[in-house]
């Protein structure tokens, strides 16, 4: 997507061939930096620390992760490549324990290098793995894209002249994927078409992923207001929200749906208002091995100083700032599931579903 007017990914390998570099998202939205990835230990802190984030985007950093092992374990000693390179994968593992696209990446690329013999063969492998992932990520997000801006045509010929309301929580844009992203791929595609469009944007404390996402629609020319994260239930109250659309970071075989925490809240206030409330699905989030998402999907628990402190700029310095009293306890939950009987369907590179048909749905695809 774009900054100023220019293209960038949020993740991509450097022309040297030997790091990769990623738009540290740590800095926006008040500075745009480039952060070099030089090793698997450095992309482990990466994915940890959120100098990247999103599912997709996590999936797809791991893949890099796993090439840049094997170029450092090729480079070393004749012995302990493989027993090396499981130890990289189990630590790229551990990074982040909700979003499947994590270890679906390390399983892919870990099937692909059961057929490379060589060090040097598995450095090859592991390379075109990583890139086939991200290049996948780009088509899937634009597809999906196109099948949910049809949702939006749809409202909007119901609704000729009239502007149309989309309501979206934490970042699910192009900065969660390689590009396109997959709320902001609907959001895009939909834009292009010439429909009318408003985002309500919710700020989604305690990381405030809102302030991406409400930087990254400005750049790209979409109308937006961020609001409160409890204001949402007040806008679909009042006939403001045409639709609510959000991301995943694992959904469960059954359409039970892990995304940022407070999802689920919006999820009962669209029910309660008979707002429509959709998921933007790429298939590599889809955990088919999981029956069901409540009570077992694992949510992870941040350091507790994201909620007792804030981040802000002054105009000159970015600085934290403590909002608690000294001692105060906090509990940091990342995430929250969602019930399948709460969402209207699933928008996805394959098509829109329902809970019932979803699994069938994406049955092979995008699994590598």
């Amino acid at each position: 997507m774009l900054i100023d007017g220019t293209h960038y990914r949020s993740i991509w390998l450097a022309e040297d061939g030997q790091t990769v570099q990623i738009i540290d998202q740590r800095k926006l939205p008040f500075a745009v930096e480039i952060e070099t990835i030089r090793g698997w230990k450095e992309m482990v802190i990466a994915i940890r620390d959120m100098h990247l984030r999103g599912a997709p985007l996590i999936g797809a950093a791991a893949g890099y992760g796993v090439y840049l092992a094997c170029l450092e374990l090729a480079a070393g000693s004749h012995d302990g490549f493989d027993v090396g390179l499981e130890g990289a994968m189990a630590e790229l593992d551990a990074a982040r324990p909700t979003a499947v696209n994590l270890r679906w990446a390390l399983e892919r690329q870990r099937a692909a290098l059961r057929g490379a013999d060589s060090r040097e063969e598995k450095v090859v492998v592991a390379r075109e793995q990583a890139d086939a992932i991200a290049e996948e990520d780009v088509a899937v997000c634009a597809e999906l894209g196109r099948h949910g801006a049809d949702l939006l045509s749809g409202i909007a010929a119901r609704n000729p002249g009239r502007t149309i309301n989309v309501l979206t929580h934490c970042n699910a844009g192009w900065l969660a994927t390689v590009d396109h992203g997959t709320v902001t791929a609907v959001i895009y595609e939909a834009s292009r078409r010439g429909l009318p469009l408003h985002v309500w944007v919710d700020e989604t404390r305690p990381r405030n992923q809102g302030a991406l996402t409400s930087w990254e629609l400005t750049h790209n020319g979409v109308a937006n207001t961020v609001v409160c994260d409890n204001a949402g239930g007040h806008l679909m109250q009042h006939g403001k929200v045409d639709l609510v659309l959000v991301g995943t970071d694992r959904t469960a075989r059954n359409g039970d749906v892990a995304n940022k925490i407070g999802t689920y809240l919006k999820a009962l206030s669209a029910m309660d208002n008979e707002v429509p409330f959709y998921v933007a699905l790429p298939s590599s989030t889809f955990d088919p091995s999981m029956e069901r998402g409540v009570g077992a999907i694992p949510i992870e628990e941040r350091n507790a100083d994201e909620v007792l402190e804030v981040r802000g700029y002054d105009g000159e310095r970015e600085s934290r700032v403590r909002l608690y009293a000294d001692g105060t306890a906090a509990a940091n939950y990342a995430f929250d599931v969602t019930p399948a009987r709460l969402v209207t369907g699933y928008v996805t590179e394959r098509g829109v579903f329902d809970a019932h048909h979803l699994a069938e749905g994406l049955r092979g695809a995008n699994r590598g």
